[in-house]
């Protein structure tokens, strides 16, 4: 497996996104749909010359990077394809100077809790849009 950065037009991660967002839809309705800061940066795995699984690091504050759209296609997952993104994203925060990485998921993602927590992300209030938002859980992790 390969892990590289690319740009946000690309077509393989493109079509990661948008099977990403269909998912999101599926399971919370249209509020399962948020936005991306335009300086966010995507990784993207990449198997056998196709793109599977993508994720994104997301400016929040000179020292706090927020991971965005972590998504493995269904025919990769349980492979370590999210574990291998996520250690990659954290290092991609780190070279940018983030000291903390923080992000959100939805009750209805069981797996991304459990490979959150098992990666070291320790619950935190929920932020921003989130507050009120009972149903979403927050997590850190110190760099």
């Amino acid at each position: 497996m390969l892990i590289e950065e690319r740009p946000l037009n690309d077509e393989g991660l493109s079509a990661l996104v948008t099977a990403a967002f269909a998912e999101l839809v599926a399971k919370y309705g249209a509020e399962g749909r948020s936005g991306v800061h335009p300086e966010a940066r995507f990784l993207v795995a990449v198997v056998d010359g196709r793109a599977v699984g993508c994720g994104a690091v997301q400016p929040v504050d000179p020292a706090t990077g927020e991971v965005k759209r972590m998504y493995v296609a269904p025919d990769h997952r349980g492979r370590g394809v999210a574990r291998s993104l996520l250690a990659a994203l954290e290092d991609l925060a780190r070279a940018q100077g983030n000291t903390v990485l923080r992000l959100a998921t939805g009750h209805l993602q069981p797996e991304a809790i459990s490979l959150y927590r098992g990666s070291g992300y320790e619950p935190i209030p929920p932020y921003g849009k989130y507050v009120d938002v009972p149903t979403t859980f927050c997590f850190a992790k110190p760099l």
